[in-house]
């Protein structure tokens, strides 16, 4: 695509003529640099260490005013992150949801163009003789104001050795009349590796942390991440106690095709596990089809935890009936769980074998709930709780009787929400 005077693509930076120079304070940009390191060994959180750098570069002299930031991570909801800073604006964080990469957005980008062409840095001259527009995005960031674009792709390893070239991508964007002079350009390349050094050590325990938080839930992933990974690393945790499972998912997995089938558990499992999430509970296991949660008393009072655990449960009853409404229309089976309430003391931390941990909760108050929960079939009811947790609730109850339990040694009184 043709510039606005037909002018061939430029990949580096040209010469600036000798008026346009301009002195930076190459203390200030020393200070940047140091800073960066600085900020590397403190793992400072990025939008912090973009604003940070921001705003010093424009201390020091150098043009910018808008910056982006973007970086590929692993996270169940979002593949890549993009952290924008504006001279006027701030900053800002957009959270890329799988699948966006491939699409025309991305492809027409200069991200994309270096992604695939292994052209580490690009520049467009946004006015003058020389302007060029073969993206997109261009065109706006002059209708903004904008007159010089820089990105740049800094990978992190050695892209030999690793085709998808992973590592961080930058744009720099000007609205200096004259845009950037070559002492900008030696600025921002030297500013942009140290950038990249500490955005590196923060997106790797981003990534750690999340993908501890999307196999172990947040509290056990921090404590995992603290330290705690040693068999027999365990606590005692009073808890509001939440177990839900699925029915009929024999009878399910043999009627339906495996991919309708995971469909199915995968649904199930936003519309139960969802909540618990929502209200602040921790989802420790997914247990096939079940659910194990916990809502812990240390950060809240008992009736705190029993009241989320409970509006938690009355949810995820609605988000059922209305996947059922869904599965109706789509002539595809229904689906229903019990759910079971309980409070009690639990072992909460890392059993397995030196090799292979699990972080988990056990205890009597453990087999209790999943006991409870056997019940709801039998006195079909979909939501049940021990006389532990009603009497931490408002709103009236229906005592259902004491009931003896496999392997509890004395009967459970349990309860229903009135009709």
């Amino acid at each position: 695509m043709k510039g606005a005077r037909g002018t061939k693509p430029h990949h580096i930076a040209q010469m600036s003529k000798p008026e346009e120079q301009v002195t930076l304070d190459s203390v200030l940009i020393d200070s940047i640099a140091d800073w960066l390191m600085e900020q590397a060994l403190a793992e400072t959180p990025m939008a912090d260490l973009v604003r940070g750098c921001c705003e010093r570069m424009r201390a020091a002299g150098i043009p910018i005013w808008r910056v982006l930031v973007s970086h590929a991570t692993l996270q169940p909801l979002y593949e890549a992150v993009w952290h924008t800073w504006h001279r006027e604006k701030g900053m800002g964080t957009y959270q890329m949801p799988h699948g966006v990469m491939g699409e025309e957005v991305f492809r027409a980008s200069a991200f994309f163009h270096m992604l695939e062409t292994g052209v580490p840095f690009v520049r467009r001259r946004l006015t003058g003789e020389e302007a060029m527009f073969d993206f997109p995005a261009l065109a706006d960031f002059r209708d903004q104001g904008g007159t010089d674009y820089i990105s740049a792709h800094v990978p992190f390893g050695d892209p030999r050795e690793n085709g998808n070239r992973p590592g961080i991508f930058l744009s720099w964007t000007s609205d200096r009349p004259s845009g950037f002079v070559d002492a900008d350009i030696a600025a921002l390349r030297r500013i942009q590796k140290r950038l990249a050094v500490a955005a590196k050590i923060r997106i790797k325990t981003e990534i750690a942390q999340n993908v501890l938080t999307a196999y172990l839930g947040a509290d056990a992933g921090a404590k995992v991440l603290g330290g705690n990974i040693r068999r027999g690393d365990t606590e005692t945790v009073h808890a509001v106690i939440w177990f839900s499972d699925m029915r009929n998912s024999t009878r399910l997995a043999e009627t339906l095709a495996p991919q309708d089938y995971l469909a199915t558990l995968n649904a199930v499992f936003e519309a139960t596990a969802g909540p618990v999430i929502e209200q602040g509970g921790e989802v420790l296991l997914l247990i096939g089809d079940a659910v194990l949660a916990l809502f812990p008393t240390g950060r809240q009072s008992e009736r705190q935890a029993a009241a989320a655990a409970e509006r938690a449960a009355f949810e995820a009853l609605d988000r059922l009936a209305a996947l059922n409404v869904e599965r109706s229309a789509a002539a595809l089976p229904a689906v229903s769980c019990g759910v079971a309430l309980h409070v009690g003391d639990l072992t909460y931390g890392n059993i397995g074998v030196p090799q292979r941990l699990q972080f988990t909760a056990i205890g009597p108050a453990a087999n209790q709930v999943a006991r409870i929960e056997t019940l709801t079939k039998v006195l079909e009811r979909p939501l049940l709780a021990s006389a532990a947790f009603a009497h931490l609730v408002d709103g009236p109850r229906q005592s259902l009787g004491s009931h003896a339990l496999r392997g509890v040694p004395d009967p459970i009184e349990v309860f229903a929400p009135q009709d």
